[in-house]
């Protein structure tokens, strides 16, 4: 009889082409390289999305790291801080040789600077992006500080493109993945995956008298100080309260042009932030861009409707003239606010279209839909 031969031990035969090596299907120990914890007292949904995305894969059975700047949480996926909240970015390479060694995948969360990790990463990366920071640059550094904000956006365009000229890229929303597509990311190297959100638990009651809530970080993107004024026009006509939820480097000033009737609680639980969406008669997001906006589907797991300019992000969660109202410019903003705050019947008809379409985004859903991306960032292009 003939002996069994080893298949490492057979030689392969001249002229038939053969297979490539098994590769796994699914990249075993994947490294996050974000700015933040989700603990960072400035965390916000990016923070959350990486959180959920660690979570969820170590749950799946893969090895997480989180390498991040400033503190670092104990959680049950591992967290390396790898230094300051600015300085880590010059540390992140020697702290990633240092401390975690290496990796199936590393994930670069791209969110303003970058960490340029295809320059120094020999193996397979994959660029997770919210959103691209254009116009955002010229907000955050204007006046004097103007040739920063012009240096900051052609490096950040720079290394989503010139040093990231292969590999795939992760955009949160449609709208990332066009503004992408614009500064010069082909369109067949962008994978959108969707931020989710957790199964809403009990809910609490609907405030019977006006409440509206606007939830994020205080920073000048979010444009907090433009509800402001806006509230003046609008609280004559429903009164109410304004409750603004979140903290940051705007509260301060924010404070001191708020009028009657506006109340800052700071930072909040996230059991107290979902008492307030159920007892919000509207969730306000006046922000000039976001990445998806996730507060927004949040609020329609509460069948809470939202009102927001139609910007990049928040038209993607919000669908104009069903689950909120888009607005185009400041008179808009405040007339649909003024609308629905009147208008008890559509209020509740857009409440319920926004809880069915929220019902489709699932933190579950995200992780296997980012699994599957990761899996194919590790593959790469086949023979």
């Amino acid at each position: 009889m003939p002996q069994h031969v080893p298949s490492q031990l057979r030689a392969p035969l001249p002229g038939v082409p053969q297979r490539p090596p098994a590769l796994p299907a699914h990249p075993r120990r994947i490294v996050f390289l974000a700015h933040r914890d989700l603990d960072n007292p400035s965390a916000g949904g990016s923070e959350l999305l990486v959180d959920r995305l660690a979570d969820g894969l170590t749950r799946m059975g893969h090895q997480v790291t989180l390498l991040c700047g400033g503190p670092a949480a104990f959680r049950d996926y591992r967290v390396v801080s790898a230094g300051g909240t600015y300085g880590h970015y010059l540390r992140a390479r020697s702290a990633f040789t240092r401390q975690v060694g290496d990796c199936d995948l590393l994930v670069e969360v791209c969110n303003g600077m970058p960490y340029l990790a295809p320059l120094w990463h020999r193996g397979p990366t994959l660029c997770l992006v919210n959103h691209v920071h254009t116009d955002l640059w010229g907000m955050r550094f204007g006046g004097p500080l103007a040739p920063a904000a012009r240096i900051g956006r052609r490096l950040e365009h720079w290394a989503l493109t010139g040093a990231r000229q292969h590999g795939l890229l992760v955009a949160v929303s449609p709208s990332t993945a066009n503004a992408l597509h614009g500064i010069g990311v082909p369109r067949e190297r962008i994978r959108v995956v969707h931020n989710g959100v957790e199964e809403p638990g009990p809910g609490t009651g609907r405030s019977p008298q006006p409440l509206f809530v606007a939830v994020g970080r205080l920073v000048e993107y979010k444009r907090i100080d433009l509800l402001l004024r806006l509230w003046e026009r609008v609280r004559p006509v429903t009164g109410g309260r304004l409750v603004i939820v979140g903290d940051g480097p705007e509260r301060e000033r924010l404070e001191r042009l708020a009028g009657p009737g506006v109340e800052f609680t700071g930072h909040v639980s996230e059991a107290e932030k979902h008492r307030l969406l159920c007892a919000a008669w509207l969730l306000l997001h006046p922000s000039a861009v976001e990445g998806w906006g996730l507060v927004v589907t949040e609020a329609a797991t509460r069948r809470t409707p939202a009102v927001a300019f139609d910007v990049p992000g928040l038209r993607d969660s919000v669908v104009d003239g069903e689950t909120g109202v888009l607005a185009r410019g400041e008179s808009s903003f405040a007339a649909a606010w003024c609308a629905l705050a009147l208008s008890g019947d559509r209020r509740e008809l857009m409440g319920e279209a926004a809880r069915e379409r929220a019902a489709r985004y699932r933190w579950d859903r995200t992780v296997r839909q980012f699994r599957a991306v990761a899996a194919e960032a590790v593959r790469g292009p086949r023979p």
